[in-house]
Formats: C-alpha cells, structure tokens, sequence
C-alpha cells in the first residue's frame, strides 16, 4: 500500500490534506459486522451523510426541497485499514470536479490521532451527484442551483 501527501490522482492513501470541510460521526456497537470491524454497508450511509449534510449547512436550507436535486449517479469506496466502535469517524470531504449539471465528490474516513494513525484515510468515497428537475416527474438533468453550487465551489481540490 502507498501512502500520498495530499494528491489522490492514482490509488494512493490519501491524507488530511487532500480534504476541505470536515464532520464527525459517532460509531454504535451495531455499526460493526461479525468479523468486529465497521460493516461495508456503514460506510456508504457516511459518505452520503458527509455530502448532503455539508450542504444543507453550507445552504441553510432544506436541499430536498429545491427545483433542482442531486441524485446518486455513482457511488463507491476504496478501503485502506479497518474501521470500528467505539471510536469516531472524522470524515474528510473535497469536490474532484464540479460541473454545469453534476458533482464528485471526494470522502475520506478517518479513525485514530490525527498526529499518528488517523493521519490517513481509512477508506475514501468518491460520490456523483447529477442534479435533475426536481418539478418534472421525468427528472431530466439541468443546471446545479446557484446556491449548491456556491457552497461546493471552495471544496474544490
């Protein structure tokens, strides 16, 4: 395994550097599987919660509710060391590509001392949101709205 400092262009480990905004989520006894680290599916509900939390903050408002929406176009995720209770999950969010229509989205989870274990990612996410009209039953693709787009823009890498 590799280990970067800061790009992610290839398959490299990416570190607290390569990340712009950041939360925290708690771990629950049940997030673990049977083998007694964080289950598989568990990481795909921290990469959509990273996202859409971090933009209704950034927006201030509720986003399910625009003309436009983001819908799931592709979601999938890269494990580097295992994941689980009882320690918080730092999740680490930047935004690979920003265009007319959609946006990827970069997440890494970390776990562990910033300083030392923590300082690279456990796995990162890579998340596609294409924004749709959310007025028309067809859902065809149109324009990010002015104020996704301004609160995504400085997560820009």
């Amino acid at each position: 395994m590799s280990v970067s400092t800061g790009s992610t262009t290839g398959k490299e480990r990416p570190d607290r550097a390569s990340y712009k905004a950041w939360r925290t989520a708690t771990t629950r006894w049940s997030d673990d599987d049977v083998y007694g680290h964080l289950n598989n599916a568990r990481y795909f509900d921290l990469i959509d919660t990273a996202v859409n939390a971090h933009l209704a903050d950034a927006t201030g408002i509720d986003i399910r509710n625009l003309p436009a929406i983001g819908v799931v176009a592709e979601v999938s995720c890269r494990y580097f060391a295992e994941m689980g209770y009882p320690r918080p999950i730092e999740m680490g969010l930047a935004v690979e590509r920003l265009g007319n229509t959609s946006v990827i989205y970069r997440v890494g989870l970390f776990q562990g001392d910033p300083d030392g274990e923590g300082a690279f990612a456990c796995a990162e996410g890579r998340f596609v949101h294409v924004y749709v009209d959310n007025t028309d039953p067809a859902r065809p693709p149109t324009p990010i709205p002015d104020i996704v787009r301004e609160a995504v823009a400085p997560l820009l890498v």
